[in-house]
């Protein structure tokens, strides 16, 4: 569940072992600050509002564009609300004007340009869009005035008119835009890079510093390039998930023909048609044919899975051999890739505790920064007699590293690329803060059916004890055919596979909580549980101590008999997936406890906890008994030093809901085609694979040890300056270095995370 409100009880029953704020606005700007930054943004649709309309504003990359933009729009007559989506760098507005011309206005007036379109055709284009170059020509012609610019003035080259020149055209080749952005910015009282640039370079050209302000500036900007360049992998990892469902199907017509039409006109209950080596347009259930698919983009599954009729289909899957017919059951807005990808986009929302005390620590270092460089320009000079051209120029170089733009780039870039490198693998992450939690899981509590086991009970035994064995067994698939119990159904599905060939039965009748009872060739039989062998009169010690043994090792009996006593009987058991023991084995190894919790009676449940290797293991549990249990490890202490080791709960059923709810992060299973999985929970594991729970305790282990890696890159570097300065030994060239070289390190470290 995406929220958790921990009610822990006061009193802790040990498990029996079985062995004894918001984001403060950033200082980057366009293209220098990770669109991921921040998610959606909902101030919600008023009742009154007559139709949305969604707009992509390339400029809008940063929580302080967004807080402009919210501030002219907010208050607009019409307007009833803003959804912000930074990641996408789009905004959606909810409102009942005649048209959209007043709301594009409003953002042509902050020097932004708001281009309508539908959210569809957004993410495709976003999915699809070129990451740009490294260098636009004007870049280069304008690095080239400032390097003639520096040339001429350390070779007295016409001094001091060329270098003047040759610098000032480098400038308005290239900084014009800056100087737009900062001046909006300080307009509207924020301390952008954007502003804090335009006042360092303004204040070199006074001066007398000509080409170092040229070099200032066009370094800058062509590392605002590069930047913006290199983000662009860590975003299309993400919005690419889109680009995998074919914008084209071929359905088929009313009169038996078939069309290539667009994916998002198909309806659902079309027919579509799939040759081998298409992916599937849109989501589907084989309708005629077989084939294998490559599931590997919604799933994560490493080998193709054989499809046949009224088997699922999920867009973006590849088909491998043969041709398939389906019919759609979604439009291709509401697949199951379009919910991965909506979730995937909107998850950096959830932020990590990183990137809230980043985002606490910049909203205090850039106002800090900026003051303490006013200090250093003014109060040496007046107080010590220091030359004012000195130490201006060094609080010049001060207000460049009092941009923390690395330091609010290097929590996002990464969570954003570790939340892409997961969903590429069939781990839908619902969150940079349970991304970053997942470090501390210490114990993992799983249920039973369906997760540890395929919830399919399987035949594993049948002992004859009197008559014919095979007469006993045709008897008994014969009644086992007509009964809806698991375990009868796990036998006659076991009579069919060996091709035993059932009787007429006559005269059914189910016996409620105990079996059914048939005639076969004038014959009464009855299979069912022990306690309807004791009903009947035909229970004995022997036959007792059978019982249990079996029981004992987790298996469910069933017993066949007539009126002179037990014939056979069959023991079932609900099959373990074949990954589990290898699961809880990696868990194992990363030092996280596992317990088991399942409705099963204690023996089956100790018995497949034994089998499979969980530390601790509890039977006979209601869904608000499971609840209970969760709550009691969650309120688990840790030693004195250390932070309490979080709780991690595991189900895929409804049943299972209260629990994960109560536990600090839940994970459901097999996901995929799941609308209520995607949409709550807080780790959605697209298949069964439950390997895939120490793959993302590790990727988060290695997300925590990225973002320190970034945090001290951020701080060290810029900390680094700052002190080279005060000494004397700063200049403005280096800050710029030190500011956006740090920029890039810690983006290149963060994408790291896309091949985990």
């Amino acid at each position: 569940m995406s929220a958790h409100d921990h009610s822990h009880g006061s009193g802790h029953v040990p498990l029996e072992p079985l062995d004894a704020g918001r984001p403060a606005p950033c200082c980057c700007g366009d293209g220098a600050c990770p669109t991921g930054a921040a998610a959606p943004r909902d101030d919600g649709p008023a009742p009154e509002a007559a139709r949305s309309d969604t707009f992509r504003i390339e400029a809008m990359d940063c929580p302080v564009e967004e807080r402009m933009i919210r501030k002219v729009l907010a208050d607009m007559p019409g307007v009833a609300g803003l959804r912000f989506n930074l990641l996408a760098r789009e905004l959606t507005v909810h409102h009942d004007l005649p048209d959209t011309a007043a709301i594009i206005a409003a953002v042509a007036a902050l020097g932004m340009e708001a281009v309508p379109v539908t959210a569809r055709g957004a993410a495709a284009r976003m999915a699809a869009q070129p990451a740009g170059a490294w260098i636009t020509p004007v870049q280069g012609a304008a690095l080239t005035m400032a390097v003639l610019a520096e040339v001429a003035e350390w070779l007295g080259w016409g001094r001091p008119w060329l270098p003047a020149v040759c610098a000032l055209a480098a400038i308005l080749a290239c900084g014009l835009p800056i100087y737009k952005k900062g001046f909006i910015a300080l307009k509207n009282r924020n301390l952008n890079i954007n502003a804090l640039m335009s006042i360092a370079a303004t204040g070199a050209l006074l001066l007398g510093q000509f080409p170092e302000a040229a070099m200032v500036m066009v370094l800058f900007a062509i590392a605002e390039e590069i930047e913006s360049y290199s983000l662009a992998r860590a975003n299309g990892a993400v919005t690419a998930l889109l680009a995998l469902a074919p914008e084209q199907a071929t359905v088929r017509r009313p009169d038996g023909g078939f069309a290539t039409v667009p994916a998002a006109e198909v309806p659902v209950g079309a027919f579509v048609r799939l040759r081998p080596g298409e992916r599937v347009p849109l989501d589907g259930v084989v309708a005629e044919g077989r084939s294998a698919l490559d599931q590997s983009p919604i799933t994560g599954e490493s080998l193709p899975v054989e499809k046949s009729p009224g088997d699922a289909l999920y867009a973006g899957t590849i088909n491998q051999e043969g041709e398939l017919l389906l019919v759609t059951t979604a439009r291709a807005d509401d697949s199951t890739l379009a919910r991965i990808t909506r979730a995937v986009v909107a998850s950096p929302g959830k932020e990590a505790r990183t990137q809230r005390f980043v985002d606490r620590f910049a909203a205090v270092y850039t106002p800090s920064v900026f003051g303490f460089a006013l200090l250093v320009a003014v109060v040496p000079p007046l107080l010590f007699g220091g030359a004012f051209a000195d130490w201006i120029y060094k609080g010049l170089v001060l207000l460049v590293i009092a941009c923390p733009c690395a330091l609010v780039i290097s929590t996002p870039v990464s969570v954003v690329s570790g939340l892409a490198a997961a969903a590429r693998r069939g781990i839908l992450i619902k969150g940079g803060l349970f991304l970053e939690q997942g470090h501390a899981i210490g114990t993992v509590v799983l249920d039973k059916t369906g997760t540890l086991t395929t919830g399919r009970p399987v035949q594993t035994d049948c002992v004859n004890l009197a008559g014919q064995a095979s007469d006993n067994r045709a008897v008994a698939a014969s009644l086992a055919g007509r009964s809806d119990h698991p375990v009868s159904r796990a036998v006659a599905a076991a009579a069919t596979d060996d091709a035993v060939v059932p009787r007429h039965v006559a005269d059914f009748t189910a016996l409620p909580g105990l079996g059914v009872r048939g005639t076969i060739d004038g014959k009464t039989y009855h299979l069912g549980n022990h306690r309807l062998i004791e009903e009947l009169g035909l229970c004995s010690p022997a036959l007792e101590e059978r019982l249990a043994a079996l029981e004992n090792t987790g298996k469910t009996t069933v017993l066949l008999a007539d009126a002179t006593g037990v014939l056979a009987l069959f023991a079932a058991a609900d099959a373990l997936r074949g990954h589990s023991r290898e699961a809880v084995a990696a868990l194992h190894a990363l030092g996280v406890e596992t317990v088991l919790l399942s409705g099963d009676n204690a023996h089956t449940v100790a018995a497949i906890a034994r089998e499979v290797g969980i530390d601790a293991a509890r039977g006979d549990q209601m869904p608000a008994d499971k609840a209970t249990a969760v709550d009691e490890l969650t309120g688990k202490e840790a030693g004195p030093t250390d932070r309490r080791r979080l709780v991690a709960m595991v189900g895929d059923g409804i049943n299972d809901a209260p629990a994960l709810a109560r536990a600090d992060i839940g994970f459901a299973m097999g996901a995929a085609g799941t609308d209520a999985a995607i949409e709550t929970a807080d780790v959605a594991i697209m298949d069964d694979d439950l390997r895939k729970l120490a793959a993302f305790i590790q990727l988060s282990r290695v997300t925590v040890t990225t973002l320190k890696q970034n945090i001290a890159l951020a701080l060290g570097l810029k900390g680094l300056v700052l002190v080279l300065t005060f000494f004397g030994y700063g200049s403005m060239l280096l800050a710029v270095f030190a500011d956006m070289g740090t920029s890039l390190l810690v983006i290149a470290n963060g994408l790291r995370l896309l091949r985990k």
